[in-house]
């Protein structure tokens, strides 16, 4: 057998494998006398079958897989003694003239090859980093929500001032029909809430759904859809009233402040603003953090120059999935692909250069905190190590859970690389904001 490399050019190659009768026929006959010892034919004792009708049978199939599996290992281990990094599978070239009566064979193969790029992580221009701060309307609003979480609830016979409200949305042309509960002064401005003002149980109202809410994020509860979909949407909606209910303020006292955060860990309402700013700018971060790692994956997809196999890659994608894409198919694939493909190469590049890596321990050890953070929303807050450490082991005996939790660890790791190394400038906005720059 012999197996040889020619390149097209610095992202294309073919691979060519030449395969002898000697190269696959001591395996085939091996099989093939494997089969007569368990072979049943009538006529013939099972074992005594001749091998001359077993090979006039069998032989050619055995064959053709025997070829196959020498070509298939045969290129692995080429493709990683020659320590090609490649993109995709390799894609074998179609012979006109090919045939299995033939004893000796020829296969190629074509391969798109990974390139080589330096990543520069000297930033011309400065990426923002935001620092997101709970100003003192958004902690009053989440002490009032508390309030209410907490509060006695009463039915009411009307809609008015102050009251929840919970009913169903619907549109039949975008195949919309939602309960939702929301409070009146999520409405947005007096022409709309005069609409509500005065409803009953049972009542439809005919809205639009422009203008409706203050907070589109409420919108999406109220439709059911997308972030995108609900951008400047414009669509008639009914409302059908199903449930009016009051809900009388708890006290702000100690017996709130225990039932929300435990006996005495809270104990004035100065504690509690205090509290809900360090709760509220924690996840903020996580926000920040990501629209952080957004934007510099943005910027290194950018300044990060480099040629790709892109027809190799469009025709690997025509054949990749389960049902086979037409040309133009496939060029749209990789044209919605090749932003997130060039990212993973220099995210790769980096992990490598820089020898960032993700240990077993490490990783129970993070798989552990997701657990425990967990089991604090359900109020076990201080779980035993040998609790977490059985669901840690149960969590990463599954290999898709395993690999999620570690891309999040490797990404963690990513973005305190970048802190280290990129310069940014740095911005403090509250969440309204944040919302209104990033998400704009």
């Amino acid at each position: 057998m012999n197996i040889t490399k020619e390149s097209i050019d610095a992202l294309n190659a073919v691979v060519k494998i030449e395969i002898s009768e000697a190269d696959y026929q001591e395996k085939v006959t091996e099989i093939l006398k494997d089969y007569s010892k368990k072979a049943s034919v009538p006529g013939f004792r099972k074992g005594h079958v001749p091998f001359g009708m077993i090979k006039k049978q069998y032989g050619k199939s055995v064959m053709i897989d025997e070829v196959n599996k020498l070509i298939q290992d045969s290129l692995n281990n080429f493709l990683t003694e020659e320590k090609l990094d490649i993109l995709g599978n390799p894609l074998p070239k179609m012979q006109d003239d090919f045939s299995w009566e033939e004893k000796d064979y020829s296969f190629e193969f074509e391969l798109g090859l990974a390139p080589t790029f330096d990543v520069n992580l000297d930033t011309k221009k400065k990426i923002t980093e935001y620092t997101i701060v709970a100003d003192d309307a958004l902690i009053n609003k989440e002490v009032e929500n508390l309030q209410q979480r907490f509060g006695k609830m009463s039915a009411k016979d009307v809609i008015e001032e102050g009251v929840n409200i919970t009913g169903v949305f619907v549109n039949e042309e975008k195949e919309i029909e939602k309960k939702y509960s929301f409070i009146l002064d999520d409405v947005k401005g007096k022409t709309n809430q005069k609409k509500f003002l005065g409803s009953k149980v049972g009542d439809v109202l005919e809205l639009k759904s422009k203008g409706l809410f203050s907070d589109e994020h409420k919108l999406m509860g109220a439709t059911g859809l997308g972030h995108d979909e609900v951008h400047g949407l414009e669509i008639p909606l009914t409302f059908t009233v199903e449930d009016i209910t009051f809900t009388e303020l708890a006290d702000l006292d100690q017996e709130l402040f225990d039932k929300i955060f435990g006996k005495d860990i809270v104990t004035s309402v100065t504690e509690l603003k205090e509290k809900i700013k360090e709760d509220a700018e924690k996840q903020f971060q996580s926000q920040a953090d990501q629209q952080l790692l957004n934007s510099i994956t943005e910027y290194l997809i950018e300044n990060t120059k480099f040629d790709l196999p892109a027809e190799f890659l469009k025709k690997w994608l025509a054949v990749a999935g389960e049902n086979p894409l037409s040309e133009e198919q496939a060029s749209e694939e990789f044209e919605k692909s090749e932003k997130g493909l060039r990212y993973q190469l220099i995210e790769g590049s980096i992990i490598k250069d820089n020898k960032l890596q993700v240990t077993f321990e490490e990783l129970k050890e993070y798989a552990k905190g997701f657990i425990k953070s967990q089991m604090a929303q359900y109020g076990n807050l201080d779980p035993a190590e040998e609790e977490l450490e059985n669901i840690a082991n149960r969590v990463l005996g599954n290999q898709d859970e395993a690999k999620r939790l570690q891309e999040q660890l490797m990404s963690g790791k990513l973005l305190e690389f970048y802190k280290e190394k990129l310069t940014f400038k740095s911005k403090e906005v509250t969440y309204e904001d944040f919302v209104k720059e990033v998400y704009k």
